[in-house]
């Protein structure tokens, strides 16, 4: 079995327990040096064997696992936040399956659950926005046309942007296509690395703040009223009554 394991977004602490016993079982662990923070590689056991994926293509990487895992080592390749988003896990899973040889999953947080955490904000808002759109704009990567940022953009749901601060200036003229120009936006580098930086402003200003801020990579757009609107709940009202809790009298 090689283990795909969602590293959480940055902070070592974010990693599950699952994915934290993993490491320290594993006997080689693959990463990707460029995203992972260096602290994860603490957990690993002793006489654990790390090596830096960075520079490896699809084949040598698959070649590296099939040999341990042939070798009868305990294999984890670790992918920054979860693997599930933008992970490019597919290629290797099927490759490794043609081989015979079996993957699980372990999922981890993603960048786009720990930003919210670091706004402190719900991006479902009680009577407002109910729907999170992750998406990314199109680069050396295509997008299908029903999904590019201008045609999500008039549901004004909750939007998280992957992958696309380097393109700030398109990804605003997008956006304004469907967003009113006073949608509040932020921008949010490294959530929950140490150094994170975060910009918050409307949407007119949102190629104008990040440029100033410096942030061009490892970073993520938010865009939508949650992040002025928190609205209130029926969950806790005396009124609202459910199967747990028949509602107060009077």
């Amino acid at each position: 079995m090689i283990y795909f394991v969602g590293a959480g977004p940055g902070d070592p602490e974010l990693i599950t327990l699952k994915g934290y016993r993993l490491l320290q079982e594993a006997d080689l662990v693959l990463y990707t040096g460029s995203l992972i923070n260096p602290e994860l590689l603490q957990y690993v056991g002793e006489g654990t064997r790390t090596i830096d994926s960075s520079s490896h293509d699809l084949n040598s990487l698959v070649k590296t696992m099939e040999e341990a895992y042939a070798g009868g080592e305990k294999v984890v390749r670790l992918h920054t936040g979860d693997a599930s988003i933008y992970g490019a896990i597919g290629e290797q899973m099927t490759e490794l399956e043609k081989r015979g040889i079996s993957c699980a999953l372990v999922p981890g947080i993603s960048s786009f659950l720990a930003a919210a955490a670091s706004l402190r904000r719900e991006y479902t808002v009680p009577e407002g926005s109910q729907t999170i759109i992750i998406t990314r704009r199109e680069g050396r990567t295509p997008v299908p046309s029903a999904e590019r940022i201008e045609t999500l953009a008039p549901h004004q749901a909750s939007m998280v942007i992957f992958l696309s601060a380097g393109m700030v200036d398109k990804v605003q003229e997008e956006l304004l296509e469907g967003y009113p120009p006073h949608t509040p936006v932020a921008v949010i580098y490294k959530a929950s690395w140490p150094d994170e930086k975060v910009v918050t402003g409307s949407l007119e200003e949102l190629s104008r703040l990040t440029e100033e801020a410096g942030i061009t990579k490892t970073a993520l757009i938010l865009v939508g009223d949650f992040l002025r609107e928190s609205g209130r709940s029926y969950l806790y009202d005396q009124n609202f009554e459910h199967g747990y809790r028949e509602k107060e009298n009077g």
